[in-house]
C-alpha cells in the first residue's frame, strides 16, 4: 500500500521541479544595471574606488547628530542606532557608486529576472554566514522581507517600497523567487537592496524585540553601545572579504560611532582628536572652526570634493493638512519672502547653491515649458491638473534683487495674501474672524534659529507671526512621524534612478501612513498617476521625463521653501588615513571614508 503512494509522491515531485524549472528565468547575470550595462563584467576583480591591498586594522571614529535609544532599525518606534544597518547587516546585492544605478551581486551570487518582467530570482552564495555561524537560507530572505513589510511595527517605507511583491518562493534552500503583481521596471533592483538578517532574529515579531539587533551577516559585528557610543568589530572570519564587491573595503578593525547633540560639541571633539573624520555641512564652520596654523600643523586637513550626485530638495517644508498651510497663496507667499541670497552671503560665505528642484543638480529637474516627451505623459491628466503646468515656466526659487532688497519680494507676498483673504490689521495678519497668521516652525538643531531669524523679522514685515521651537531629536522624530508640525527642515534625497521611493514621499496613501516622508501631505489622484510611471519605463530617457513632469507638478504646487545645496563634499580628518586614488562619481562622503579608507 505504502509502494504506489511513494511512487506518486516522488512523481509529484518530480513534476513539481519540471515545473519550477521551466518557470524559473536562465539568464542569471552577476549584475544588472537599469537602462545600461553594468560597467564591471562578470571577471571584475574589484571597484576602481577601492585599493585592493589596503591593510587592515586600526579605528576609525565616526561623529554622527542626536542619539539613539533603540538597536532595533527597522521599527517606526525609537531613534535608531545607525551603525547596525550600515555594517552589519549585508543584502542581497550591492549598488555600483560609478554608475546611476547598477546592482552587484553580494548575497546573491547571481541575478536572473524572468522574461516577461514579472518575475526575479536571487540564487545565494553557498560561502554566506551569518554572525551566529549559519547559512544565510532562502529562508532568512523570506523571513526578512515578511518582517519588514508586514509587521505592524516596521517602519511603513518598505511597504511602499516593494509594495508590487505578491509573493515571496523558496523553491530551493538557497534560491529565493520573488513573484510580481505586475511589471515593474526597476523592482527587481530594488529587492537587492533588501536587508538580509537570519530568521532567529525576532520569532516574536518586531514589536517585542524594540531593542533588540538583528542577526546579520555584514562586515562588523556590534560589541557594545551605550553613553551615545556605538562599538563595531571587524569580523575576521568575514565570508565575503574576497568577492569582488568587497576587496579593499571596510578595512578598520574597530568602527566607533560616537552621537552629539549639538555642532559646538562636533567641532571641538574633532579638534580634540575624540573624532577622526568629520563631514562638514556648516559653511561658518568649514570657513572659520578648522582654519588654525596649530591644528594644521598636528595633522588636521580639509579636503573637497566634486558633487555629481542628484542633491534632491533641501527645504522648509509646508504641512497642508493643516491651515492656512491648505491654501497654495500661503504657501507661495512663504516662498516669495524668504531671503536666501543675503542668508548666504551674510551666514554662509557664499558658499551655497540655491536648490531649485526635487532633482536639483541633475538631468532630471524640470526647466522651462513641458517638452513634447513630459507633455505625452501631462496630457492625459491636463483636466486634472492646474493650467499653469502646461502654459507658464516651471516655477523657480525667487531671487532678492541686490539694490532693493527683499522688499519687492514682500510685497509680492503681502498680495498674495490679501488674496487668500488675509488682512493687514494691528501690525499683523487675521482672518476674517481676527485670527492671527501664527505659524511655528518645528527644529531639531539650534542651527536653524540663525537661519530662520532673517526669515522671522522678514514676514513679521508683512504680519505673519513665525515662531521657532527647537526640541530633542527623540520629540522631533515623534512629532514628524505624526505629521504634528507647521513647517520644518527636510531632505527630499533622490537618487540618480528615483522610483519606488517616490509614493512614500507624495502618494495618498502615505499622506495618511504615520511614520512615511510625506511630510506635505500631498494626496492628489493626478500626482497618484504619475507615479506609477516610476513603475513601469523601457529606458533612462523614458525615466527621465517621468521625473521631469512629476517635478514639475509638485514645483507648481509650492510644498517646500527651496533651501540650498553645496557643489562639493567638504570633508575634515586628521593625516593618519590612506585613500583610494579616486573617489566613485556618485557617493557619500561618510560612506566611502568609513568603507574604503585605512589605516596608513
Amino acid at each position: 500500500m505504502k509502494k504506489p503512494y511513494r511512487r506518486f509522491t516522488a512523481v509529484r515531485g518530480w513534476l513539481t521541479c519540471l515545473l519550477l524549472a521551466t518557470a524559473l528565468p536562465t539568464n542569471a547575470e552577476h549584475a544588472l544595471g537599469l537602462g545600461q550595462a553594468p560597467h564591471y563584467g562578470a571577471e571584475f576583480t574589484h571597484f576602481g574606488y577601492t585599493n585592493p591591498a589596503a591593510p587592515k586594522g586600526g579605528s576609525f571614529n565616526l561623529p554622527w547628530p542626536g542619539g539613539f535609544d533603540t538597536l532595533n532599525p527597522f521599527t517606526l518606534k525609537g531613534d535608531k542606532e545607525i551603525g547596525i544597518t550600515m555594517l552589519t547587516l549585508d543584502t542581497l546585492m550591492t549598488q555600483g557608486q560609478d554608475e546611476p544605478f547598477t546592482m552587484y551581486g553580494l548575497l546573491a551570487e547571481d541575478i536572473s529576472l524572468a522574461k516577461d518582467g514579472l518575475s526575479v530570482t536571487f540564487r545565494l552564495n553557498p560561502k554566506a554566514r551569518f554572525h551566529n555561524g549559519d547559512p544565510v537560507l532562502a529562508k532568512d530572505v523570506a523571513a526578512s522581507f515578511k518582517a519588514l513589510t508586514e509587521d505592524k511595527a516596521a517602519t511603513p517605507l518598505y511597504r511602499f517600497y516593494w509594495a508590487d511583491v505578491a509573493q515571496v518562493q523558496t523553491p530551493s534552500a538557497r534560491t529565493v523567487r520573488f513573484v510580481f503583481r505586475q511589471p515593474n521596471a526597476e523592482l527587481h533592483l530594488i529587492l537587492g537592496s533588501l536587508p538580509v538578517f537570519s530568521h532567529k532574529s525576532y520569532p516574536q515579531g518586531l514589536a517585542a524585540a524594540g531593542n533588540t539587533p538583528p542577526i546579520g551577516s555584514g562586515p562588523y559585528r556590534l560589541q557594545r553601545a551605550h553613553s551615545g557610543v556605538s562599538e563595531f568589530r571587524r569580523d575576521a572570519q568575514y565570508w565575503a572579504q574576497n568577492l569582488p564587491v568587497r576587496r579593499g573595503m571596510y578595512n578598520f578593525d574597530t568602527v566607533r560611532i560616537k552621537y552629539y547633540q549639538d555642532e559646538t560639541a562636533k567641532v571641538e571633539g574633532m579638534k580634540a582628536g575624540q573624532y577622526d573624520v568629520v563631514q562638514e555641512n556648516v559653511a561658518r564652520l568649514w570657513a572659520r572652526a578648522y582654519n588654525n596654523p596649530s591644528l594644521q600643523n598636528r595633522g588636521l586637513k580639509r579636503q573637497t570634493y566634486s558633487q555629481h550626485s542628484t542633491a534632491g530638495m533641501q527645504g522648509f517644508v509646508m504641512n497642508t493638512r493643516r491651515e492656512p498651510l491648505n491654501d497654495i497663496r500661503v504657501r507661495q507667499a512663504l516662498v516669495d519672502s524668504f531671503d536666501f541670497e543675503t542668508v548666504n552671503r551674510q551666514l554662509f560665505y557664499n558658499s551655497y547653491t540655491r536648490s531649485y528642484s526635487y532633482f536639483t543638480n541633475s538631468e532630471m529637474a524640470a526647466t522651462g515649458l513641458p517638452d513634447a516627451a513630459e507633455l505625452a505623459i501631462l496630457n492625459p491628466l491636463r483636466t486634472r491638473l492646474p493650467a499653469a503646468v502646461f502654459t507658464q515656466a516651471v516655477p523657480q526659487p525667487p531671487q532678492t534683487d541686490a539694490r532693493l532688497g527683499v522688499r519687492p519680494n514682500l510685497l509680492k507676498a503681502r498680495a498674495l495674501l490679501t488674496e487668500a483673504g488675509w488682512r493687514y490689521q494691528n501690525g499683523r495678519l487675521v482672518d476674517a474672524q481676527g485670527r492671527p497668521l501664527r505659524l511655528t516652525f518645528l527644529s531639531p538643531s539650534k542651527t536653524y534659529e540663525r537661519v530662520t531669524a532673517k526669515w522671522q523679522r522678514d514676514l513679521a514685515k508683512i504680519g505673519i507671526d513665525l515662531q521657532v521651537r527647537v526640541v530633542d531629536t527623540a520629540v522631533y522624530q515623534r512629532r514628524m512621524n505624526d505629521f504634528d508640525f507647521d513647517l520644518s527642515i527636510v531632505v527630499y534625497a533622490n537618487s540618480e534612478s528615483p522610483g519606488n521611493e517616490q509614493f512614500d514621499y507624495y502618494s495618498c496613501q502615505a499622506a495618511k501612513t504615520p511614520g512615511s516622508k510625506n511630510w506635505a501631505g500631498v494626496c492628489d489622484p493626478a500626482i497618484d498617476a504619475l507615479l506609477k510611471n516610476f513603475e513601469h519605463f523601457d529606458n533612462r530617457t523614458q525615466l527621465v521625463s517621468s521625473a521631469r513632469a512629476l517635478d514639475r507638478v509638485l514645483r507648481h504646487r509650492y510644498l517646500v521653501v527651496p533651501n540650498w545645496y553645496s557643489p562639493e563634499h567638504r570633508l575634515v580628518y586628521w593625516d593618519k588615513f590612506g585613500q583610494p586614488p579616486r573617489p566613485p562619481r556618485y557617493f557619500q562622503a561618510y560612506d566611502w571614508a568609513l568603507s574604503t579608507w585605512w589605516v596608513k
